[in-house]
């Protein structure tokens, strides 16, 4: 059975503040537990004015300190701005005080521009060595080996599990040589999407950690009472897309009633191919969708965004998407 997850960006929008972004996400996270998610994480992003969780892992700690039972964890930590110590460190503390629930979800990306790089004193080539980065952090967090000089205190012992997050086939191809899950970005770059997931499972290697493959998929949903009604509330990710093409990135608009009228027929082109795995609708339209979608991907879990400008709309629609049927998906189309 395909299980269902959550990623949240903490989006700040227009006319909040960055605390009442991070006490909306503790409140969807607590609702999410008691509707039978599995995990929640929130990603690493930088001098983005409209997301607030780029002290990742002080977000999960809050989080994980506001829930009893979901895991939280991290979707991902950009591994190549910081050092393998510190994330085990990190990760390792967050294990101590919530043992069990904790996921540390690695990429290899920035998640900022080139600017804020340099501000994070991030070398420009630190995303070569992202596999041997994997290796030494998975290293801090294992076992400790008798002749083992360095070791994250808390961290060492603690196993805390690893993922492989990515866009390309680049993440599949070492997720499967180490053994490790794997979710992709489909979110906002499905491109490759099956041809990442097919190599995946052809790569896959067990390893301590995992014994078969393990996939995830990043998918927008937005669920609403009618079909209408949610397209409206989609309106919300299409303009915040639609900024970043045109360099104007901001906080999280509020709905419009007809997105045609914002958008250039090429900033449309542009949207649309990155959402373009987006599911949007009433209850019976989403239920169909996600059914198509598991039966395409053989997807192990699905990790769904849904940036809604009003909260208690994002509310219902992680609602009613909890309670939807997804457990017997359609036949995969040849």
């Amino acid at each position: 059975m395909t299980k269902l997850s959550i990623l949240d960006l903490a989006p700040i929008p227009q006319g909040a503040t960055a605390r009442d972004a991070l006490q909306r996400s503790l409140d969807l996270a607590q609702h999410a537990e008691g509707w039978g998610y599995n995990r929640f994480w929130v990603a690493e992003h930088h001098n983005m004015v409209g997301i607030a969780s780029a002290a990742t892992s002080v977000v999960i700690g809050y989080l994980a300190d506001g829930t009893r039972k979901i895991r939280v964890g991290a979707g991902g930590i950009m591994l190549p701005n910081h050092s393998p110590l510190v994330i085990a460190e990190q990760f390792g503390t967050l294990e101590a005080l919530y043992p069990g629930r904790i996921d540390l979800g690695l990429g290899r990306a920035p998640g900022t521009d080139q600017w804020t790089m340099r501000a994070l004193r991030r070398d420009p080539r630190a995303a070569d060595t992202f596999p041997q980065d994997v290796l030494e952090l998975q290293a801090l967090l294992g076992p400790a080996q008798p002749d083992q000089r360095l070791r994250a205190v808390p961290g060492t012992g603690a196993e805390v599990p690893l993922w492989i997050l990515g866009s390309s086939l680049f993440g599949a191809q070492l997720a499967g040589m180490l053994g490790l899950p794997y979710a992709f970005a489909s979110h906002f770059a499905p491109e490759l999407l099956i041809q990442a997931l097919d190599t995946y499972r052809a790569r896959f290697e067990p390893s301590r950690q995992l014994q078969k493959p393990h996939a995830m998929v990043g998918v927008p949903v937005v669920v609403a009472e009618t079909d209408a009604e949610a397209r409206r509330l989609f309106t919300s990710t299409q303009q915040s897309f639609t900024h970043m093409f045109r360099g104007t990135r901001g906080q999280l608009p509020p709905p419009i009633d007809d997105i045609e009228t914002y958008w250039t027929p090429m900033e449309k082109v542009q949207v649309q191919g990155m959402l373009g795995r987006a599911i949007v609708g009433g209850p019976a339209t989403v239920e169909t969708g996600l059914k198509a979608l598991i039966a395409e991907t053989q997807a192990d879990e699905l990790m769904v965004a849904s940036a809604i400008f009003d909260h208690s709309a994002r509310l219902r629609s992680y609602e009613i998407l909890s309670t939807l049927d997804i457990a017997a998906p359609v036949p995969a189309l040849s």
